[in-house]
């Protein structure tokens, strides 16, 4: 957790850029997306005017970054109103875009307030296999090698709709537990951060949960095109948060996914991703 948070703590080089050092201890050549979306959700941060809190951003995943070089984040102050911050952030890696996104901030205000309860006949993370294990045992890849790559989260497998799963069927959807592996300071920057940082980890796979295709593997070619994300309510990453993802559509070698993040049972966040899961080789046959 130390190592999460240092990669969170940008340095600052200029009035309105930033430093984001890379994950040194990091299994993968290339940069996690939602390591780049924390540091860029920090690096807006670091500009607007004190008591304004993120509620949505909308990214884009230009080229894949390298997993241990430092990134570059310079933000634009799009506009500061009565009660919104707009900021437009940049991300680059020796001279070249990477990322780009928007994200707004707003004042904490009372109004209207309804939330989506959690899905039932979810079983509770302890009784709950580490979704490595579950990895590992669907993949060429080693439990331990799916550990290592999401180090400071702990994932529990709850469910999928997988031919694999008891429930298999043709459609898209999956639930994971998820929470950092061990607490947080009370700053709730830093835990939207870390939510930002979790959103990125398993959406995409869920479009291709009903194919008979294993994520990631040699034969698919995947990669994150575009990534939103809304902040409803303050939620801790510390403690259990229930993903509850689902694909309504998969083509052209794009997936489409929805997520949303349910703390104590209410709705945190919300999130969208569109991915690249391009069949290459042998399971080329298998385009639908």
């Amino acid at each position: 957790m130390d190592e999460l948070i240092g990669i969170l703590d940008l340095d600052q080089t200029g009035e309105t850029t930033f430093v984001g050092q890379g994950d040194t201890g990091s299994a993968r050549q290339r940069v996690f997306g939602g390591q780049v979306l924390a540091q860029a959700l920090t690096a807006g941060y670091r500009t607007v005017p004190d008591g304004r809190v993120a509620h949505s951003l909308g990214a884009y995943f230009l080229r894949a970054g390298a997993a241990a070089t430092p990134i570059t984040y310079t933000v634009e102050t799009t506009r500061d109103g009565g009660s919104f911050s707009t900021r437009r952030v940049v991300a680059d890696q020796g001279g070249r875009v990477i990322f780009t996104m928007v994200c707004s901030y707003h004042v904490q205000e009372t109004g209207l307030d309804h939330s989506d309860t959690a899905p039932g006949g979810v079983r509770p993370p302890e009784e709950c296999p580490p979704l490595s294990e579950v990895l590992g045992a669907r993949s060429r890849r080693a439990a331990e090698a799916w550990r290592q790559e999401w180090g400071v989260l702990e994932t529990r497998f709850a469910s999928d709709t997988s031919p694999l799963s008891a429930a298999g069927h043709s459609d898209a959807a999956m639930k994971v537990w998820v929470r950092t592996e061990s607490a947080l300071p009370d700053d709730p920057r830093l835990h939207q951060a870390c939510l930002a940082y979790a959103s990125d980890l398993t959406l995409l796979a869920v479009s291709t949960v009903p194919h008979p295709v294993e994520f990631a593997g040699p034969n698919m070619q995947v990669a994150s095109i575009d990534h939103s994300m809304w902040f409803h309510r303050a939620a801790r990453a510390d403690e259990w948060l229930l993903y509850d993802q689902v694909s309504p559509s998969a083509s052209s070698g794009l997936g489409f996914s929805f997520g949303r993040l349910f703390s104590s049972g209410r709705l945190a966040a919300s999130c969208a991703q569109e991915g690249l899961i391009r069949l290459i080789g042998a399971d080329s046959s298998s385009r639908g």
